[in-house]
């Protein structure tokens, strides 16, 4: 490639490299003789030179009770923003625990790691911390001392959600949640959300109620709430796979928004485009983990806690409560 652009090894290196600033038109010329001679840079002779891998593990939660589609959502964002890197992406999936952490480690596949489903109390906190492998959790710990976090401010986003029907009115609200085995496990999103929808609901003096619902109990879970609360002007979902056949369950009772205000936590889908909603942003909590994990992985200290400001969208299914 020298020999063809008309520079030296050296130049050449530095602009795969970029660890040396190189002339624009020296730089063109070197990236049309890449071009030409079709060279692809050896991955294992990189990582010897380097004693990188460039490559991050993403830990993805594959759980029965976890929206898959909501989770590939966050697996392409990573794995997009890793290619932007120059990285590729090794999956580890929940099951693996803190020995997957400590495989990955050992071997040195990885150059870095992004911890997805982070429970309050997670047994791999204390794994990452010994490890010393660069790492960044898409979640937040009970325990945040020398972590990288990034989150949605789940706490914000249940009492935004509280906020909004409080304004219009409403005084008497269910909340509809995830199933119940991500509360037995203290899955931090699920903790947070529910503390800041009672909080807010403690503040502005609204009853609340809160229903773990499983997708096949929706319609039990939409009756009982029929049945029990006949003051009931107000619902907030945070549970994607449950939304469909919770409204459906209401509509068969003569209950549909704006009669019924319905708030949703999550991804709209395509059939109910008039939800108001508190979206999920992650392509953005991707994109950033991965944004700081590179920082890590640089030697820089980027230890903290960074949660993104939820946005609730306000669409048809909110009304002045009747």
């Amino acid at each position: 490639m020298a020999r063809h652009a008309g520079v030296s090894p050296s130049t050449v290196s530095y602009v795969l490299s970029g660890k040396r600033s190189i002339s624009e038109s020296t730089a063109r010329r070197v990236r049309e003789s890449i071009e030409a001679l079709g060279y692809e840079p050896h991955a294992g002779a990189r990582s010897l030179a380097s004693r990188r891998s460039n490559v991050i593990a993403l830990v993805v939660p594959l759980r029965e009770d976890v929206h898959v589609p909501a989770a590939m959502r966050f697996a392409v964002s990573v794995v997009t923003a890793a290619r932007s890197h120059d990285h590729d992406v090794l999956l580890l999936t929940q099951g693996e625990g803190p020995d997957g952490l400590r495989r990955v480690a050992a071997g040195a596949m990885v150059d870095g790691v992004v911890v997805m489903d982070v429970a309050a109390d997670d047994a791999r906190v204390p794994v990452l911390r010994s490890l010393g492998l660069p790492s960044v959790l898409i979640g937040v710990p009970e325990d945040t001392e020398g972590l990288t976090c990034v989150d949605l401010d789940f706490a914000a986003a249940g009492a935004a959600c509280v906020e909004h029907l409080a304004e219009l009115g409403h005084t008497d609200v269910a909340f509809v949640g995830q199933p119940p085995s991500v509360y037995e496990r203290r899955s931090g999103f699920a903790e947070r959300t529910v503390a800041g929808f009672e909080r807010a609901a403690r503040e502005r003096g609204v009853r609340v109620t809160l229903h773990p619902c499983e997708p096949d109990t929706a319609r039990e879970v939409a009756a009982g709430l029929v049945r029990d609360r006949p003051g009931l002007t107000g619902l907030i979902v945070h549970n994607e796979p449950s939304v469909v056949p919770l409204l459906d369950a209401f509509e068969e009772h003569g209950r549909v928004p704006p009669e019924l205000s319905v708030v949703v936590m999550g991804s709209i889908t395509p059939r109910l485009p008039h939800l108001t909603s508190v979206e999920l942003p992650a392509e953005e909590l991707g994109g950033r983990a991965v944004g700081l994990l590179m920082d890590k992985i640089e030697g820089e200290d980027v230890s903290g806690v960074t949660l993104l400001e939820p946005t609730l969208s306000v669409r048809e299914s909110t009304a002045t409560a009747p």
